[in-house]
Order: structure tokens, then sequence, then C-alpha cells
């Protein structure tokens, strides 16, 4: 916090940026186990989605949505009755890819490891745009 001319704390209002504008629509985890299911993994229907990412079903169609609206990704009926979708990463979804690549680092370098290595695909067999 700042102090006033008069050494009283000065109320300041959260810094607004770009990190900060990003981290609202990918920072929550569901947000990125979606993304990473969609680019790395190529999985596309929900029930998928949910079964590798462990999302709570309301939670999971809530983040779907709010991905979809903010353009990473866009879903397509797949079948009518009822109506499924397969979701699909945009170009900013697949942009993402650098953010993943760095954060799994990140996790490898500082003991995030996966207690089962086989569950972890080796960046160079992600699947590719």
């Amino acid at each position: 916090m700042e102090l006033t001319q008069q050494g009283e704390l000065a109320a300041t209002a959260p810094r607004s940026c770009t990190i900060a504008n990003a981290l609202a629509v990918v920072g929550e985890r569901w947000s990125l186990l979606i993304v990473r299911e969609l680019l790395l993994f190529g999985v596309t229907r929900f029930n998928d989605i949910q079964a590798h990412t462990g999302a709570p079903r309301q939670i999971l169609v809530a983040r779907l949505r709010a991905l979809e609206e903010h353009g990473v990704l866009v879903r397509t009926p797949y079948q009518q009755h009822p109506t499924r979708y397969d979701y699909r990463l945009t170009a900013a979804g697949e942009a993402l890819r650098p953010v993943l690549t760095e954060l799994r680092a990140w996790g490898e370098r500082y003991g995030m490891s996966v207690p089962n290595p086989s569950n972890d695909v080796p960046e160079e067999e992600w699947k590719t745009p």
C-alpha cells in the first residue's frame, strides 16, 4: 500500500493487467485441465473430458461455456437426440500450448511430478494441431 502525504495508508485499487485478464479466462484449475485434455490428448466429448479431469458436472458445464464465450474453444453437435457436442480448441486455445509446456516443466522442476509417470504423456507425444 502507498502512503499519503500525511503518512496514512492510501487505498489502492486492484492492479488491472493482461495477466489478470487472462487468468480470469483460463487461470482456474478446471479450465486448464479442460484445455489439457483437448490440446494434449485430443479428448473432445463431455463425458470423456469429465472422466479425465474429475471435474464435477456442473463445474464442467460452466467452464466449457465460459471457455466458449471467451473464444478458447468451439462446440459442434455430433448427435441430435439428445444433442451432444464435440469441443475443439480455437487458435486462442491452441496458443495455450507453451503455457501448458512451461507449467508442466515448472511442476517437474519443483517436485509436482505425477505418482504414476505412465499417466503423464511426454511432450513429443502431445497431440499436434
